[in-house]
């Protein structure tokens, strides 16, 4: 039978399937009007950028939300190309630090915790991903970091916050998902740092 966070990768997976091919399309249609010079300017190029943002919102949101397949590895490199997309006209900046391949359902994870990552990091700042002996940490730097205790908390005792909004689902999932994998959660914050550890079990 499936449990809840299959079921909501199931979910994810369907509507990232179904939205990323008429997107997908919407950008070919405006590469082929630039090209036979039918349309320019700053209207045209709006709209490039936003289906551009809207096309790496997907591949991202696939790995975050997605069903992982089983032994599905995925290289650093197309790592790398997600997060740059996902940083073009963001507030924050990712670097992914590692050179291998990664395990998908333990991107899946580390993509959850950059999304709550995401939501200390409003007034912008860098984020660098690296991995050191079987711990991934997430390091954000800004001038000033917003931690809402009542989202951060739990998710060091693996459980999800007790009232989830939309905006802040991953705070639900990250620790379930963490369960999943055998890793544990631990974060430090100050004014200007936000250090976010995933840390395997032995």
């Amino acid at each position: 039978m499936t449990n809840s966070t299959e079921f909501a990768a199931l979910v994810g997976s369907r509507i990232c399937h179904d939205l990323i091919s008429p997107v997908g399309a919407i950008g070919n249609g405006l590469e082929l009007m630039g090209m036979t010079g039918a349309s320019n300017g700053p209207e045209l190029e709006l709209i490039s950028e936003s289906v551009e943002n809207a096309n790496a919102r997907i591949r991202f949101f696939r790995i975050a939300f997605g069903a992982p397949g089983e032994g599905q590895m995925v290289g650093a490199s197309e790592i790398r190309s997600v997060l740059s997309a996902m940083s073009k006209g963001a507030r924050f900046q990712t670097e992914w630090t590692e050179n291998g391949d990664v395990n998908r359902p333990v991107l899946r994870m580390v993509f959850l915790a950059i999304l709550c990552a995401e939501t200390a990091l409003t007034y912008g700042g860098t984020l660098t991903v690296r991995n050191s002996a079987g711990e991934w940490v997430l390091d954000g730097r800004a001038h000033k970091i917003r931690v809402e205790p009542t989202l951060w908390e739990p998710l060091s005792v693996l459980r999800a916050p007790a009232d989830i909004t939309p905006a802040h689902v991953q705070f639900g999932l990250l620790p379930l998902v963490a369960q999943e994998t055998g890793y544990k959660i631990s974060f430090d914050s100050r004014d200007d740092q936000l250090t976010l550890r995933l840390q395997k079990l032995s």
